[in-house]
């Protein structure tokens, strides 16, 4: 690693530690309700008797060195029996392989306290039932595991550090199962024959994985350097997530896919109060992978995302790829993020299909991005538009999406990118009070029902705003602060129904391009004719 590499580490980890720290100190205790559009909120912690034991008093030795798993899980074995409370983690450093949490219990991390996961992979035998992208599958137990509980949280101001390199080079060897467990998936093998248990088969563990759990809290602590994705419950109702820290991406190295805070399949998800840096996805919604989320058929939904931070990572607030179950009613507001590929990045593919609908992202701002500001990609894995395909079961629908108030100083690609499938537009999108700089503007392909109104954009390369194969466009109030050099014009090919009014565009000779078909445009007076040029068809 050069000079620059280690300096630029350093300066994140200062850089978010002060997020960390001032995020943390902003945490109100209490919980606050609020209206959605879908509905009102009030979430309530889950409640815990009043009664603690400390895993010193069933064998814990502390120094990082003893194995604390029998000691810890005996504990909360115990406490759960008599009717659940809190197990105290005291300051120190203790070596643990896999915890498993029970109904009732509270494993509380005292300031100072230093969960270490043993880095002996047949510690985490043998296997349990888990979710891997989107695939049930029995394999290696995550770190922290529960099935059908009810009642439980992870608290306090310690830290749990996944010590994950060992699992991040397993991923190398000829044995990593991903693809394998993909073509289970879609050739629906049954969840009795798959099984990644061993170093010849095998798939790395979440952090944090809960399985069909109801009244989830995880609040205040610190989760670093997982095996894979960090914080990922499936299946699981009235879920948590508030005032905590993760990092997968820093001095230590970088988690292979060390996704932040990755519900899957949930219902009633409060997320906030996080300060994120990942280097992959921070906060990402999903439920199920292809015909394994179909089958389960569980969507993601009722989700209120507010007040977080995030630096590194792909996106910052993403929706997909694996949502084959139905993702909706999702509501962002008042996050930040800093040096992630996008803002708010919703992606699917041919072959997922269920839904993305109902989603509103509102008051959100960001600083350097490293890609596109806002994505909506139904082309995940990169495939050509044509041929138009079937409509089928494994077709996606993005639909009802809504952008409110967002503000990015400058993305490295698009400010905003719409890719819909010919077979599928992208429908009913809104852009509203927008504000966006980057290198390259608007680009929207295979899309209907799509509205701008009163946004702001520069862009440094190409035309300021490209439509395509769309249907049912109105931009209305588009402010155009800067543009490349040559001051291209706004680029519209093969569409219909475009309205184009208030439009503020200091450009040369032509401020409007028509290609291929093109019916039913409407320009008032702020598009001269005279600006407005058409191609030969």
């Amino acid at each position: 690693m050069n000079w620059k590499s280690t300096l630029k580490l350093v300066l994140i980890q200062i850089v978010l530690v002060g997020l960390c720290q001032h995020a943390w100190a902003q945490v109100p205790n209490k919980i606050e309700p609020f209206v959605t559009p879908f509905g009102e909120f009030d979430f309530h912690r889950p409640h815990f008797p009043d009664k603690s034991v400390n895993i010193t008093d069933f064998g814990a030795k502390e120094g990082g060195k003893f194995k604390n798993t029998e000691a810890i899980n005996k504990a909360i074995k115990q406490l759960s029996a008599s009717g659940g409370g809190t197990v105290v983690v005291p300051p120190g450093k203790w070596l643990t392989g896999p915890i498993v949490l029970l109904s009732n219990i509270n494993l509380h991390l005292e300031e100072g306290a230093e969960l270490l996961f043993s880095q002996d992979f047949n510690d985490y035998l043998p296997e349990v039932l888990t979710n891997f992208e989107g695939s049930e599958v029995y394999a290696y137990s995550p770190f922290i595991y529960a099935f059908k509980q009810k009642n439980i949280a992870i608290t306090g101001k310690g830290v749990l550090n996944g010590q994950g390199k060992p699992w991040w080079e397993q991923r190398k060897n000829p044995g990593f199962g991903n693809r394998k467990l993909i073509e289970m998936n879609e050739n629906e093998v049954p969840l009795k024959e798959r099984h990644f248990n061993s170093l010849d088969n095998y798939l790395p563990p979440v952090f944090f994985g809960p399985l069909y759990c109801q009244h989830v809290l995880l609040e205040g602590v610190t989760f670093k350097y997982g095996a894979f994705w960090t914080i990922n419950p499936s299946f699981c109702e009235d879920l948590i997530v508030r005032g905590i820290h993760i990092l997968t991406d820093g001095e230590y190295g970088h988690t292979p896919n060390g996704d932040g805070i990755n519900p899957n399949s949930c219902t009633n998800v409060l997320i906030e109060y996080n300060t994120i840096s990942t280097g992959d996805d921070c906060i990402t919604i999903k439920s199920g992978r292809n015909k394994d989320g179909r089958r389960i058929g569980m969507p993601c939904k009722n989700i209120l995302i507010r007040h977080n931070k995030g630096l590194r990572g792909h996106g910052g607030i993403v929706i997909g790829s694996e949502m084959s179950g139905g993702v909706e009613n999702v509501y962002a507001y008042d996050c930040r993020f800093n040096g992630t590929d996008r803002v708010i990045r919703i992606k699917t593919d041919r072959g997922r299909g269920a839904y993305i609908r109902n989603c509103w992202f509102k008051d959100i701002s960001a600083d350097t991005i490293q890609r596109e500001a806002i994505r909506i990609n139904m082309l995940y894995s990169g495939g050509d538009r044509l041929p138009v395909q079937e409509v089928n079961s494994g077709t996606p629908v993005v639909e009802n999406i809504h952008f409110e108030n967002i503000r990015c100083a400058y993305a490295k690609r698009n400010i905003i990118q719409i890719i819909g499938l010919p077979e599928m537009p992208v429908n009913h999108v809104s852009f509203k009070n927008i504000e966006l700089g980057g290198k390259l503007g608007i680009d929207v392909k295979d899309a209907k029902n799509i509205t701008f109104d009163n946004l702001t954009i520069s862009n440094k390369v190409g035309s300021p705003a490209s439509i395509s194969f769309s249907d049912s466009i109105t931009i209305d109030k588009l402010k155009i602060a800067e543009t490349a050099p040559e001051k291209l014009p706004i680029l519209l090919n093969d569409v219909s129904h475009v309205q184009l009014t208030n439009l503020e565009y200091h450009s040369g000779k032509e401020m409007v391009k028509i290609a291929g078909k093109a019916d039913h445009l409407e320009f008032d007076k702020s598009v001269p004719e005279n600006k407005i040029v058409r191609e030969a068809k």
